[in-house]
């Protein structure tokens, strides 16, 4: 019992979080001062400490010095223990100009001095260092068609009622705001202030100076005030204004050596997405291969096209490309990616040509390539032997929503016209056998066209062709491909060629139930030519 407390209280020691003092912050209410008023000054030290380790006697020679409250905290998020004593120190200053804070040292850590500015009485002081803007560009100089990042930092030391950051106002070029704002703080001058900071990005469209007439505030702020008289203040609500100075930026022409569509950037490269772990494919398998061009500093709407040329015997089914822009690691990184899914239809070894992306580097001044090397596939036939897939483009439906109501009542009234006729070839085919076997395929294959009415009925050509397949082989007792059905008749050669290109095009389509329903009972009547046939020679 004795070692088991031994031991949890040994455990409880280590796991217990090791305090120490690590950093000291100094900062002033207001920066500048009236001389004969009092301002707040505070120092926060990141653990609990005697009130005495404070030691303001450094401040008596330059200040008067007010009342001295002390405070402690404790905060635990997820087990991550912090501790904090702040002192609040009421200062007066003694002389008008710049007066020195010293810096404080606790226990070996020390803050940072802060540069006051003391005016006089009656003086009113400049409110910009309430509310002021800062701005920052990534260049003096670009390119036509360079994004330029404009990141802006509105700095506050007043609490804000309501306000609106405006964009910089540019002429002859593109401006767009780019990721969200940023909520922070800064010290400056021993005053802390909240920063809001938005980032912009402009592209120049023709060479020559650009004028960037710079992002403005405007708002209501609240201000410390006075009361004549009194030793307590109250906040005021005041109109503030400000912006940001103007920048110039020299814009250069595309260098006449360069070759392909004009792209500039910091870096640009490539990167493949492939089904690595497969080193052999199957006719009529599709293969998923996912393009990306990735540039640092530009526009997504900057970034090319990226061309894919294939050998004969794949075809290429691609989806829409993405395009986006993002911040990341205080970089702009644009990405274009491009996925398609390659179908190979004949078997052989293949190769995938290399791809290359000309880019323009603007610190080296000049044109570089992004590449993808040329890749070696191998396909194999499949176990069941297929057709030529048409291409992606052969057959498209209808996407205008106003005609989807009409279309709706036309081939609702040609089922119903299928559905007749279908009835009537049914009863025909089995009007010519009075006496059928017990294990005649009738309900086989009511149940069969049911399955493929149903696929249709659904728009999933895959489950459609499966019925068909299984239509067909317990129709004509064997196994059947889509090849050998196709070959039974030229309708159903045509019709699942269709539904191949429905479940490889790039666009949802639409699939033709009629054309595929009437192939299906067209070739049923080749069966009663050859019963007929039959029955004539058993009734000379």
């Amino acid at each position: 019992m004795v070692i088991r407390t031994l031991c949890s209280l040994l455990l409880f020691i280590i796991a217990s979080p090791a305090f120490a003092l690590s950093q000291v912050q100094a900062t002033v209410d207001r920066n500048p001062v009236v001389a004969g008023e009092y301002f707040v000054l505070d120092i926060v030290a990141d653990d609990d400490l005697n009130a005495g380790a404070l030691d303001t006697s450094v401040l008596l020679q330059d200040f008067i010095v007010g009342r001295t409250s002390v405070g402690r905290s404790t905060k635990m998020v997820n087990f991550d223990t912090t501790r904090e004593t702040r002192w609040q120190v009421l200062l007066s200053p003694k002389s008008m100009g710049r007066v020195t804070i010293p810096a404080f040292n606790i226990k070996g850590v020390s803050s940072n001095p802060i540069n006051l500015n003391v005016i006089a009485q009656g003086t009113k002081a400049d409110e910009r260092q309430n509310v002021f803007i800062k701005v920052q560009t990534n260049a003096s100089e670009a390119y036509v068609g360079q994004l330029i990042t404009y990141k802006v930092k509105l700095y506050l030391a007043v609490e804000l009622q309501r306000g609106v950051l405006s964009s910089p106002a540019v002429e002859g070029a593109q401006i767009k705001q780019i990721g969200e704002d940023k909520d922070s703080s800064e010290i400056l001058d021993g005053r802390r202030f909240r920063v809001i900071e938005r980032t912009y990005g402009i592209i120049a469209d023709l060479p020559g100076e650009l004028v960037i007439n710079g992002a403005s505030f405007s708002g209501d702020v609240l201000i410390e005030t006075q009361r004549r008289g009194g030793m307590f203040g109250f906040n005021e609500s005041r109109p503030m204004q400000t912006e940001a100075e103007r920048e110039v930026i020299q814009i250069n022409s595309i260098p006449p050596s360069y070759q392909g569509k004009w792209l500039v950037s910091d870096i640009a490269m490539l990167k493949e997405t492939w089904p690595e772990d497969v080193s052999e494919f199957e006719v009529g398998s599709p293969i998923t291969r996912t393009i990306s061009l990735i540039a640092s500093n530009t526009d997504d709407t900057s970034l090319p096209d990226i061309e894919m040329p294939l050998a004969e015997g794949l075809k290429a089914y691609p989806e829409k490309p993405v395009r986006q822009t993002f911040v990341r690691d205080n970089q702009v990184v644009s990405q274009y990616s491009l996925t398609t899914a390659i179908v190979p239809t004949k078997p052989g070894t293949y190769t995938l040509p290399e791809i290359r992306v000309p880019w323009w580097n603007p610190y080296i001044k000049k044109q570089q390539f992004a590449t993808l090397p040329e890749r070696t596939i191998n396909v194999v036939g499949s176990s069941a032997t297929t057709t030529d897939i048409p291409a992606a483009d052969s057959y498209s439906a209808t996407s205008n929503p106003q005609y989807w109501p009409i279309i709706a009542a036309v081939f609702a009234t040609l089922w119903l016209i299928t559905l007749v006729l279908w009835r009537r070839a049914v009863a025909a085919s089995y009007s010519y056998n009075p006496q059928p076997k017990p294990n005649a395929p009738r309900k086989t294959a009511t149940t069969g066209l049911n399955a493929i009415i149903h696929a249709c009925d659904r728009n999933d050509s895959s489950a459609a062709m499966n019925a068909v397949q299984a239509y067909f082989s317990e129709r004509l007792g064997q196994p059947m491909t889509l090849s050998q059905i196709s070959g039974l008749s030229v309708p159903l050669a045509s019709a699942i060629h269709k539904l191949q290109a429905d479940k490889y095009s790039r666009k949802p389509q639409a699939m033709d139930k009629k054309s595929l329903m009437d192939a299906i009972l067209a070739y049923k009547e080749q069966p009663q030519s050859h019963k007929k046939s039959l029955i004539a020679e058993l009734n000379p």
